[in-house]
């Protein structure tokens, strides 16, 4: 099959080969451009330890350019008989420029190229996935400052317990994000580490510079040991689907408390009919679909770093084609878990909120804590007033003489956006996309 890297001269069994490429056709079109930046910057290299012409470089860098904006804009395709992506490329520079084409390779395996193309694809991903994550940190930013007077109560165990108010609900959904970029920025500090020269694992005798293929495809350092760039496979998706996890029970927390605050027997929020679907049977149903089907993708995702670590944890170190499988569990997550930020933001700037919730009697007693330290303030020991609290509720006579006054940070009164917002932006600036793109785009030229 002329589409074979490794072609050894035999006719191959029609079954095993659709066993064993399974759908990589397919999932390697998401690779397609990434694959084609590594190629470039691998060239580039080789030109420049005499590896390669630099009349053959500037025969193949055309070439790969325009296969470059082919698949950016959605337009590469992998023949029938073709294995992978890698043989896609190599097959399409071979047929154009003849022997120069089959040039590409060398230095190289297949398994260092999927490894760059994997990175290359999650960073892209992490980019994205950040950006959204930034513009729904916003979104509840402005939703905690915009209600912070609006007070509903809080609840430990699903009991009424005390006072609360949609500026620290909202508030406390945008600080989560915050940590779930923390570990989005270790995932990053894993992705962003450049594989390329590795081989099959054991490194090459070819006179390969890492060091400028790290610096052109934008990489913050190497891989260094050719093992272990190998031993990453898994690793690295694991620790990007970790991060996306994070983010998920964030979303699907949010979205849990919106299908709660939106019910009837809470009705602390009111979604928009144009946020709810109805029922086949029931003429007053407004069902929260999209904040269940939210909860369910995110629950999903969270179970992505168990089932990478299900196919690739009792692997001893090498490559074996069981990682292959990876792509399968590994490529959703980004585009899901991008949705769900997307839909959950929308949600977030339609819903309303019912600004009178705590005028509600049920709600009386969420002020207990409040008397009795309006009690402590006027002189009363503090075991004292809660058993004064405690009878009068007994008794079904408690009052709140106080007034609602919280102060220390991160309390009603004193939400502490501000200092929030500031650590977010330190974690945005840390990733350096913008040095990224620019390492990107020169070699996309």
């Amino acid at each position: 099959m002329a589409g074979k890297l490794w072609d050894k001269g035999y006719d191959e069994d029609a079954r095993i080969d659709a066993f064993t490429v399974g759908n990589d056709r397919e999932l390697d079109l998401a690779l397609a451009p990434y694959d084609i930046l590594g190629t470039i910057a691998h060239i580039t290299m080789l030109e420049s330890v005499g590896l390669l012409s630099g009349g053959d470089l500037e025969l193949l860098l055309p070439e790969l350019r325009n296969m470059l904006s082919e698949a950016q804009a959605g337009r590469f395709e992998i023949e029938p008989d073709v294995e992978d992506v890698h043989s896609q490329v190599e097959l399409m520079l071979t047929r154009k420029l003849g022997d120069t084409g089959k040039k590409v390779h060398t230095g190289r395996s297949r398994n260092d190229q999927v490894l760059v193309d994997l990175k290359l694809f999650a960073r892209a991903g992490i980019e994205k996935t950040v950006r959204k994550v930034e513009s729904l940190f916003k979104t509840l930013q402005e939703a905690s400052e915009k209600y912070k007077d609006i007070l509903i109560p809080g609840y430990t165990h699903l009991q009424v317990a005390m006072p609360s108010s949609f500026g620290l609900w909202f508030g406390a959904y945008a600080e989560s994000l915050c940590d779930d970029l923390e570990m989005m920025k270790a995932a990053w500090n894993t992705v962003n580490r450049n594989p390329l020269g590795s081989a099959a694992g054991y490194g090459s005798s070819a006179p390969l510079d890492r060091e400028l293929t790290t610096r052109l495809l934008g990489f913050e350092d190497l891989d260094y040991n050719s093992v272990y760039a190998q031993m990453t496979r898994g690793k690295m998706e694991r620790a990007v689907a970790f991060a996306y996890s994070s983010i998920a029970e964030t979303v699907g927390r949010l979205a849990y408390d919106g299908c709660l605050y939106s019910s009837q027997n809470f009705g602390f929020l009111h979604l928009p009919d144009a946020l709810t679907t109805g029922s086949s049977i029931m003429p007053h149903k407004k069902n929260p679909d999209v904040f269940e089907l939210v909860r369910a993708r995110c629950n999903k995702i969270q179970g992505v770093p168990a089932t990478i670590r299900h196919i690739t944890g009792n692997l001893p170190s090498g490559y074996f084609r069981d990682m292959q499988i990876l792509k399968e569990v590994f490529f959703p997550v980004f585009k899901e878990m991008d949705d769900c930020l997307d839909i959950v933001e929308y949600a977030v700037r339609g819903m309303e909120v019912r600004t009178d919730a705590m005028d509600d009697p049920k709600y009386k007693l969420a002020f207990s804590v409040e008397e009795v330290n309006h009690l402590v303030s006027e002189g009363v020991p503090f075991r004292d007033a809660y058993r004064r609290v405690a009878d009068s509720i007994a008794e079904g006579s408690f009052e709140f003489h106080g007034k609602l006054s919280h102060t220390h940070e991160g309390s009603i009164g004193n939400l502490c956006n501000d200092r929030i917002a500031s650590r977010m932006a330190g974690l945005l600036a840390g990733f350096g996309f913008d040095r990224v793109a620019g390492a990107i785009a020169a070699l996309a030229g």
